[in-house]
C-alpha cells in the first residue's frame, strides 16, 4: 500500500508541476470566457448593409402592420412591378415583395413573391414571414367580421402544477421531505443531463490520460526500472490514482476560477444579445401572451425553491461514488491497453474501440433517461456496471428507488475489483512486452500467464 501511495504522489506531482498542466489549468477558464464572449458578439451582429424593399400590397393587408426589422426598410409602393424591377436593377431598391391582390379567406396557405437577385438571410426570411402571417390573420378576422378580442381570448395556455398526493389525503408533509412543484421535474432533468455529460467526458478524458502515461513510460523504458522495485499491479494502481487526483485538482481550480472570471470580466465586455422585439413587429396579442408566459418573480421563487429542495447531501456523495467507480473501471482498462501498445499509438485504436462502445452507449441511454428516468431501459442500464457510472447520476436528481441505487453500487464495486484484477493481469505482461503487436486474442492469453 505504501508503494502505491509513493507512485501516486510521483504521478500527481509530476503532472501538476508540469508547465503545460499549469498553463492549461490557468488559461482554460479565460479561453472559455473569450470564446463565449466572441460567440455572443458574433451572434449579436446583424447584416452590415441595410436593405430597402418595396412592398406591393393592392389588398392593403400590411397597411396597418408593416414589418419592421433592424436592417430592412419596407416601403409601401403603388408602382407597377416592371418599374420596381428596374429600380432593383439600378440598385435603388434591394428587392420587391408582392402581396396577392386577393386572399382566399378559407385557405391556410398564402404564397408571397419576393423579387431580388440577392437571397434573404434565414433570420430575415423567418422574421418577414412571421410578421406577414400575423398581418394576414388580422386581415382575415376583420374580413370575416369576427371580434379580434374574442378570437385572441380563445388562446389558452395550460400549466400543469404537480403536487404531492398528501395534499388530497390530508397527510402531513414531514420535515425534510421534498415538496413537489411544477419545476421539480425540469430541474431534475437539467441537473441529470449536466451530470451525465460531465461524467462521460471526464471518464473519457482522464482514462485516456492514464493510457497515454503508461505508453510513454513503456516507450521510454522507465517502467522497466520501476518494475524492479514494485509490482506491476502497484504501478498500475498508482498511475490511476495519480492521474485521477491531478484531474480532480484541475477541475476544482476551474470550478473556482470560471465564476470569479465571469463576475469580474463580463461587466466590462458589454456584449448583449439582439432585442427580438426590434427585429420583428410582433402583434400586440402575441406580445401580451409572451409576456404573460414569461417567468415572473413567483416563478423564480419556485425555481429557487426547487433547487433548494434537491437532496444535495444525497446527490453529491453518490455522484462522486459513481464518478470514482466509473473512472477506476475504465482507467484500469485503458491502462491495460496502454501496456499492450508499442510506440505506434494507432495500434491502440483497435483495442480501445471495445472499451469505448459501452461508454458511448451509456451516453445515449442517459439522454433518454433525462426525459424518461423510470423507463425499463434507464432502470436496467443504471444497474449494469459499465453503464451505471454515467446513467445512474442522470437519474439521481429525480429520486430513484434506494434498492436500485444499492444494487447498482454493489454491482459496480464488484465489477471494479474484477476489472482491476483483469487489467492488472494484462498490465504485468504487457508493460514488459516489446516488438510484438497485441490483439484481443493475445490479451486474453496474458490473463492466464503465470508470474
Amino acid at each position: 500500500m505504501n508503494k502505491i501511495w509513493l507512485i501516486t504522489k510521483r504521478e500527481y506531482f509530476s503532472r501538476v508541476k508540469n508547465k503545460s498542466f499549469i498553463l492549461t489549468t490557468l488559461l482554460m477558464p479565460l479561453g472559455i470566457l473569450i470564446f463565449g464572449a466572441v460567440a455572443a458578439w458574433i451572434f449579436s451582429q446583424s447584416s452590415d448593409k441595410a436593405k430597402t424593399i418595396a412592398v406591393v400590397d393592392p389588398a392593403g393587408i400590411l397597411t396597418d402592420n408593416m414589418p419592421k426589422l433592424n436592417n430592412i426598410n419596407f416601403i409601401l409602393s403603388d408602382k407597377d412591378l416592371q418599374a420596381l424591377g428596374e429600380d432593383v436593377k439600378n440598385e435603388s431598391l434591394d428587392g420587391v415583395l408582392e402581396i396577392p391582390s386577393e386572399i382566399d379567406l378559407k385557405s391556410k396557405n398564402l404564397n408571397i413573391n419576393y423579387y431580388s437577385d440577392d437571397l434573404l438571410a434565414i433570420d430575415e426570411s423567418m422574421s418577414i414571414t412571421s410578421s406577414i402571417r400575423s398581418s394576414v390573420r388580422n386581415y382575415k378576422i376583420k374580413a370575416l367580421g369576427f371580434d379580434k378580442e374574442i378570437i385572441d381570448n380563445l388562446r389558452v395556455d395550460v400549466d400543469l402544477a404537480p403536487s404531492s398526493i398528501k395534499k388530497l389525503t390530508g397527510d402531513k408533509i414531514e420535515e425534510g421531505e421534498r415538496e413537489i412543484n411544477e419545476y421539480t421535474g425540469t430541474i431534475g432533468a437539467i441537473l441529470g443531463g449536466v451530470i451525465g455529460y460531465l461524467m462521460f467526458f471526464i471518464i473519457l478524458l482522464y482514462g485516456s490520460l492514464v493510457m497515454r502515461s503508461v505508453m510513454e513510460e513503456k516507450v521510454n523504458r522507465i517502467s522497466e526500472v520501476m518494475i524492479s522495485s514494485v509490482k506491476p499491479f502497484e504501478l498500475m494502481m498508482g498511475k490511476i490514482l495519480g492521474v485521477g487526483l491531478a484531474g480532480l485538482t484541475q477541475l476544482g481550480i476551474w470550478l473556482v476560477f470560471v465564476p470569479v472570471i465571469l463576475m469580474i470580466v463580463m461587466p466590462f465586455i458589454g456584449v448583449s444579445s439582439p432585442d427580438v422585439t426590434d427585429m420583428v413587429n410582433i402583434p400586440e396579442a402575441e406580445m401580451k401572451a409572451a409576456m404573460e408566459s414569461a417567468p415572473n418573480n413567483e416563478d423564480l421563487a419556485q425555481i429557487l425553491k426547487g433547487l433548494s429542495e434537491v437532496n444535495w447531501l444525497k446527490l453529491i456523495p453518490l455522484t462522486l461514488i459513481y464518478f470514482f467507480g466509473g473512472y477506476f473501471a475504465y482507467a484500469a482498462l485503458f491502462a491495460a491497453v496502454g501496456s499492450a501498445v508499442g510506440e505506434d499509438i494507432n495500434e491502440g485504436q483497435s483495442l480501445t474501440f471495445p472499451i469505448m462502445i459501452p461508454l458511448i452507449i451509456s451516453m445515449y441511454i442517459s439522454m433518454s433517461a433525462v426525459t424518461a428516468p423510470d423507463s425499463s431501459m434507464a432502470v436496467w442500464a443504471s444497474m449494469i456496471p459499465l453503464l451505471s457510472s454515467v446513467v445512474m447520476p442522470v437519474r439521481l436528481p429525480l429520486d430513484p428507488a434506494w434498492w436500485q441505487i444499492l444494487i447498482s453500487i454493489a454491482l459496480l464495486i464488484v465489477f471494479i475489483f474484477a476489472t482491476v484484477w483483469l487489467a492488472g493481469r494484462i498490465y504485468r505482461v504487457g508493460i514488459l512486452m516489446y516488438g510484438k503487436k497485441a490483439s484481443i486474442k493475445e490479451l486474453s492469453r496474458w490473463i492466464f500467464y503465470k508470474s
